[in-house]
């Protein structure tokens, strides 16, 4: 029986369907809340497929079945829609759509290839990158924050990071781009997915080839570490690799980017936050990234399947069920993040689900992101203290990431 606080207002508090996303922030953001106040999950449709999900929208509920693997599982697919088996049989299964064991042993693999003087490199070289792309920024006076600098940081860093030489670097960067942007958009009709896939394929074959010189002349980077590293006693497999390189390549820039897009805007509209930060960078940095990464939520949501019959917040889950866990919700729940609305640096606790709800797929590159947003920053607002916002962001109406098109901005060059 359904009684009246499960029945969800109308259909642009189904965040499944793309008029939601086409909503102002706060109409969305208001939408979420009535939807935690719901006594149980709601049960909606997905208008796409016509078949029905559970919305997980509380910070409690995400981190339960997070943390529950053996009931909520990440096959067939982690990303709506699911990936078709044609697709996963050509290209290979992300990390994000395994499920242990298989999952566990890659990902202790790829774990053990992140090396100490692998990570070292990546410390110095994350330095590296950011100092040149300000140096840039200042030379060239751009006018968009996102193409200039936010996008730049993060693709150069995974790049020098896997040690892909400089001439496939322009191919590389227009590929993770394309298949960025034919990812999770909302669009009122069904789209053809072939760009996208030719766009991945491509990326995937430079990708293969550079693992064919690698396994032949190792350099130390972490494409020649992940050659060479076993997998339950076989070598990693070229679809295994290159399923690697494209969740590294595509989550690794794209997020990190849309977080650095929002950090920005985000400082200047709260300036006595951004005072605050600036006035003790080492003390409050950790705390800002982790507000930017919670305000922000880069990756809006994550679905998973139910493998056995499950109770979860007075729903009772029978398997074969599919839930979408809400991460947007769960980082503005009032029952955990008091004013949710408000940007505070000063945050404490933020258990924040930025970058998953724990459990075996809590993000790998979490660390790598913070040590480039922190560093970023660091660099902006020493070297141009008045860098700043002069619009809006530009947003791409997503289902599945909080992805910034366009910043414009503007500083005053150093003496």
């Amino acid at each position: 029986m359904t009684s009246a606080t499960h029945r969800v207002p109308d259909a642009l508090a189904n965040p499944a369907d793309p008029r939601f996303w086409h909503q102002p922030r706060a109409r969305r953001h208001a939408a979420f809340a009535a939807l935690r106040r719901l006594d149980a999950p709601a049960r909606l449709t997905d208008p796409a497929t016509g078949r029905p999900f559970y919305a997980l929208v509380r910070h409690a509920h995400v981190v339960e079945a997070s943390r529950t693997p053996r009931v909520f599982v990440s096959a067939p697919g982690a990303t709506t829609p699911e990936p078709a088996r044609w697709v996963r049989a050509l290209f290979g299964d992300s990390m994000v759509n395994l499920d242990d064991p298989e999952h566990a042993r890659l990902r202790r693999t790829v774990s053990r290839a992140f090396s100490p003087r692998v990570l070292a490199d990546a410390e110095r070289g994350i330095e590296a990158v950011c100092a040149r792309v300000v140096d840039d920024m200042i030379a060239r006076r751009p006018t968009d924050f996102v193409a200039a600098v936010a996008s730049r940081v993060p693709f150069e860093v995974i790049c020098d990071l896997m040690g892909i030489p400089g001439r496939h670097r322009p191919e590389i960067a227009a590929r993770v781009d394309h298949a960025a942007r034919n990812t999770g958009v909302a669009r009122p009709r069904l789209r053809v997915p072939g760009q996208g896939l030719r766009a991945l394929a491509r990326m995937h074959r430079v990708v293969g080839g550079l693992a064919r010189e690698r396994r032949r002349h190792p350099t130390g980077d972490l494409v020649s570490a992940l050659v060479h590293a076993d997998l339950g006693g076989q070598a990693l497999t070229a679809r295994q690799l290159g399923a690697f390189f494209s969740l590294l390549l595509v989550a690794g820039v794209e997020t990190t980017r849309n977080a650095i897009a929002h950090g920005l805007a985000l400082l200047t509209d709260h300036p006595e936050q951004r005072a605050l930060l600036a006035a003790d960078f080492d003390r409050h940095a950790p705390g800002a990234v982790d507000e930017i990464v919670r305000h922000a939520t880069p990756i809006i949501q994550f679905r998973r399947t139910v493998a056995a019959e499950y109770e979860l917040g007075g729903r009772l889950l029978r398997p074969g069920d599919k839930v979408v866990l809400y991460y947007a919700s769960a980082n503005r729940d009032e029952a955990v993040f008091p004013d949710p609305e408000a940007f505070d640096l000063t945050r404490d606790p933020n258990p924040h689900l930025g970058y998953g709800g724990g459990g075996p797929h809590y993000c790998l590159g979490a660390h790598l992101a913070q040590r480039e947003m922190t560093t970023l920053f660091r660099h902006l607002l020493t070297r141009t203290p008045d860098i700043r916002a002069t619009a809006a962001p530009a947003l791409v109406p997503s289902t599945f990431d909080h992805r910034v098109r366009a910043l414009p901005f503007a500083f005053t060059p150093p003496a």
